[in-house]
């Protein structure tokens, strides 16, 4: 209760339709809706246009695909070329140096043939120490080699200080350097006194 008397204004039938700010709030809504409701008539007259009208035109649905096939491939085919991957360049072979360059070619120095051995010339063996069978045993040793064995014994000559092999000229040099490089015997002796191709004389300290 208010302490003021109550006056007209406060006597409001109760059949009698709302006024005021309420009416005014009402009112402001249906003016908010109205662009709303007015663009969607819009939309829906411009699709029954372009549904109804069109096609009496000429234009087919065919044709519409067709038209956005074409808007769709359009930027694909201006779009830039990708690019395509740089070549690469072939990977370096090992070459033989001597194809390229002459002077690094190996040198081949022509090898000296070695003085030709003649095992079928005999081989005369003679002990000059006091081993007993020692001519007989290093006779042996020649055959097993290949050389023709001739005869063998105790010798009667000059006592030798050393081992020696006779040979009897120039021809028989490298039978007897083959027969040392055999037995051991570095004294070669070229003498005709023997008549015989290679004659090996067993000295003192012969193994």
């Amino acid at each position: 209760m208010t302490k003021y008397a109550r006056d007209e204004f406060d006597r409001v039938p109760e059949t009698s339709a709302r006024q005021g700010v309420h009416r005014a709030v009402a009112e402001s809504r249906r003016r908010s809706l109205a662009p709303i409701l007015t663009a969607g008539c819009v939309a829906l007259a411009i699709g029954l246009v372009a549904f109804l009208i069109l096609p009496k035109l000429g234009f087919s649905a065919g044709q519409a695909a067709a038209v956005g096939d074409n808007a769709t491939a359009t930027p694909s085919a201006t779009s830039p070329a990708s690019p395509s991957p740089a070549p690469t360049s072939p990977e370096p072979t090992a070459t033989d140096p001597a194809a390229t360059d002459p002077a690094a070619a190996p040198s081949v120095t022509p090898s000296i043939p070695a003085a030709g051995v003649d095992k079928t010339q005999p081989v005369t063996i003679y002990n000059g120490t006091t081993t007993a069978g020692l001519a007989s045993r290093v006779g042996g040793t020649v055959s097993s080699d290949g050389w023709i064995l001739g005869q063998t014994g105790n010798w009667g000559g000059v006592p030798q200080q050393t081992s020696v092999i006779f040979y009897s000229d120039a021809e028989q040099k490298g039978n007897a350097e083959a027969l040392g490089t055999l037995l051991g015997i570095d004294t070669l002796v070229e003498s005709a006194e023997f008549n015989l191709p290679l004659v090996v004389v067993l000295g003192p300290g012969f193994q």
